[in-house]
């Protein structure tokens, strides 16, 4: 099947009102998109199989039999509201390049996989790339079974109710015997490739980042009747985070979001009892984003909630791969990808990025350009020729 073809048969599922998607981890229409993958895997002859961290894996030929495959894959659910691109297109360029080899009559020396990984974004639960991190063993599988979404269900009950036993949910090392290689395309989340004029450009590093919880305290109070002087209002508190992590990592050469706040009890005509609030900080060193976290002064201690170093991809595959292309740029990214999660584990990973005109991501509009799309599958194409040999 063309890219064309694989890509309208997504447009319409999970779209929301804002134009963006909603495409959250183990809900129905995360059902619907798991369904079309392996569906589709299926049609073009592949084999699919899911590990027990609940990510699927469709391959042509046998990495049991034949020894470690080569893995190209992304994600498809998505942040709330978030584009069209992020993690699909991915996916989407995998399977229309394994579609690409089948037709010419290709045949690989090696297996070739392509895997959807369960919920990288972690838009429900709270823990980016928890399917990889599963997987891998570096998210503890009872911390997982025990995360809430904001409505009360646990990821145990999410999983049972998508028909995944929560039991078997962890670690996989049969799962990740099969895999010799890792290539992730994804559309880039920033305009380095727009800047180098190129519409597609080989990752060389993920930017050590994390995500952490303050917890503001306050006094529920009236609005018309209690005088400011005798208000602790957690609100102010809430102003001050979020403008002193944006002077901070403009100091320190970061990035710093605060994306997320909890306000209760909620009300219009109410000073807040308490107050949530997540913080997301990034920079090309961690020196950089702990000198953040300093400098947020006598507001309540941060508590962590995920961190990742400064993850390298192998340099070896990734020269490899940028002189089969012709010499494409090479980059680092401030986001966060399964890829990432892989290459820590030790799996010789690399990265494809496709432009993105306008740099914008996360968001209803997200792009990348369809001939530039097809430009990555070409070279994804390439890519997965070259590492897999032929027969």
């Amino acid at each position: 099947m063309t890219f064309d073809a694989l890509w309208s048969q997504l447009a319409d599922v999970g779209r929301a009102r804002s134009g963006g998607y909603r495409r959250f981890a183990w809900t129905p229409v995360d059902a619907t998109l798991r369904e079309w993958f392996a569906a589709t895997a299926r049609g073009l002859g592949l084999d699919v199989v899911r590990d027990r961290a609940g990510n699927l894996w469709a391959w042509w030929g046998s990495p049991d039999a034949e020894g470690p495959g080569i893995a190209v894959g992304s994600h498809l659910d998505s942040v709330p509201d978030g584009g069209a691109y992020d993690g699909p297109l991915g996916v989407v360029s995998a399977l229309a390049a394994v579609s690409a080899l089948r037709s010419r009559g290709y045949r690989p020396a090696r297996p070739v996989g392509v895997v959807c990984f369960a919920d990288e974004e972690g838009a429900r639960f709270g823990i980016a790339c928890a399917g990889s991190r599963l997987l891998t063993g570096a998210l503890d599988a009872d911390r997982a079974r025990g995360l809430r979404d904001e409505h009360g269900t646990t990821m145990a009950e999410a999983l049972a109710a998508a028909g995944v036993e929560p039991r078997h949910v962890g670690r996989d090392d049969e799962a990740l015997r099969r895999v010799g290689v890792f290539v992730e395309l994804h559309v880039e989340q920033g305009r380095g490739l727009v800047q180098r004029g190129a519409a597609v450009g080989v990752g060389s590093a993920i930017w050590p980042h994390g995500r952490w919880r303050l917890d503001l305290p306050g006094r529920a109070d009236h609005a018309g009747t209690t005088a400011l002087i005798d208000r602790l209002d957690p609100m102010l508190d809430l102003a001050r985070l979020i403008t002193g992590a944006r002077e901070a990592a403009h100091r320190h050469g970061a990035l710093a979001t605060v994306g997320k706040v909890r306000v209760q009890p909620g009300g219009v005509n109410a000073v807040p009892s308490h107050v949530t609030a997540w913080l997301d900080a990034r920079a090309p060193a961690e020196a950089a984003v702990r000198a953040v976290l300093a400098d947020l002064g006598d507001l309540p201690a941060p508590v962590e909630e995920s961190w990742t170093p400064r993850t390298p991809f192998d340099a070896s595959l990734g020269a490899e791969v940028c002189a089969l292309l012709g010499g494409v740029p090479v980059l680092e990214t401030g986001a966060g990808h399964d890829a990432g999660v892989l290459a820590t584990a030790g799996v010789p990973t690399s990265m494809l990025f496709v432009r993105n005109p306008t740099g914008v991501s996360h968001s209803p509009h997200e792009h990348a350009d369809r001939e530039d799309c097809l430009a990555g599958v070409d070279a994804l194409t390439h890519v997965v020729e070259h590492l897999a040999g032929a027969r």
